[in-house]
């Protein structure tokens, strides 16, 4: 028995194993108006093709000027529905299931004239420097990130991950190294992302789980820490989040403290978080050895691993894991002869 390809059920999804590719821009957006093209398409259903049992689509924007780049995803019009519904409908196809990461880039939006965060502080002296939204922005966002959860949930995907994590506008409202505001926002570091959770839950069918991404501590100098990150996801549990999707990092060039980047590295905190919300969560960070993804698994540190740069690497990553694992694989009846 392999423990990473057995399957689960989260509320009413049903993933046929542990394996999850996570959100990794691809910049590719030839006409800058959000929409997936054929790349996209490829990109996404090969994963699928290669066994991947969660496909989760990149960090995919509420505004124009939310992105990170003019090149990136987005999902702020009706209009973009349909090229993401014929990603879905082929992914399906091959028994994977498949979500979409909403987002903002607040402050890293490097593209925008004048990119907007929870406060004034660039990530550093090479970026440029945000406005502070107002209350009735703040507000206005929140009514964003609705409307492109209903289209996410029109074009078939199996269930969103918001992205609070990685030094995006979210996790720039609840770190207390870059909120310095003095409205309800920034006396309470979680609120934004609460009302961004409810907002979004309330467009979601009932059996659809809810994802956040998030980073559990920080790099910078004066970052926060765990106790920190588990306090603000607690209230983010409460507000309606299922699944959390464990990271690090990603707010501000590294401090005294830097990631470690060897494998597994991130997993510790996976579990930490599985322990003190008992929620499921995803494991993340170099765990493209196969062996080790199993572990992680079996071991109970998470309910599912993601594999990240290993799958980028290797679209058939799921296959080969299986077959190097178990050493029986059923590949597409195409692929049969290569395996």
């Amino acid at each position: 028995m392999s423990y990473l390809f057995s399957p689960i059920t989260i509320k009413g999804l049903e993933i046929k194993n542990r394996i999850v590719m996570p959100p990794m821009c691809q910049y590719s957006v030839e006409a800058k108006d959000g929409v997936p093209n054929d790349w996209h398409y490829v990109h996404y259903v090969s994963r699928a093709i290669g066994g991947t049992g969660l496909i989760i689509v990149e960090m995919t924007d509420v505004e124009p000027d939310g992105r990170i780049t003019d090149n990136d995803l987005g999902l702020w019009s009706d209009e973009q529905i349909p090229a993401y519904e014929r990603i879905v409908s082929e992914v399906h196809k091959y028994g994977s299931k498949i979500g979409i990461q909403i987002a903002h880039a607040g402050r890293k939006a490097t593209d925008a004239k004048q990119p907007v965060s929870s406060s004034d502080i660039p990530v550093d002296s090479k970026w440029k420097k945000p406005r502070a939204l107002s209350t009735d922005e703040v507000k206005e966002l929140v009514i964003k990130f609705k409307d492109a959860a209903k289209r996410a949930v029109a074009a078939g995907f199996d269930t969103i991950e918001i992205h609070g994590a990685h030094g995006y506008l979210i996790h720039q409202f609840h770190s207390p190294a870059i909120n310095n505001r003095t409205d309800d926002y920034g006396k309470d570091l979680s609120k934004f992302g609460v009302e961004v959770i409810q907002a979004v839950r309330s467009v979601m069918p009932d059996g659809m789980p809810l994802i956040m991404r998030i980073s559990a501590i920080e790099y910078m100098d004066n970052g926060y820490g765990l106790k920190h990150s588990l306090e603000i996801a607690k209230k983010y549990k409460e507000a309606g989040i299922d699944i959390f999707h464990v990271s690090s990092g990603g707010e501000a060039p590294p401090g005294k403290v830097k990631p470690a980047n060897t494998p597994g590295y991130q997993v510790p905190f996976a579990r930490a978080f599985k322990q003190a919300l008992d929620v499921p969560v995803i494991a993340v960070g170099i765990l493209e050895d196969a062996t080790l993804a199993e572990k992680v698994i079996e071991e109970d540190d998470a309910e599912l691993v993601a594999i990240g740069r290993g799958m980028l690497k290797d679209p058939y990553w799921a296959l080969h894991a299986e077959e190097s694992i178990t050493g029986k694989v059923v590949p597409p009846t195409p692929y049969k002869r290569g395996f």
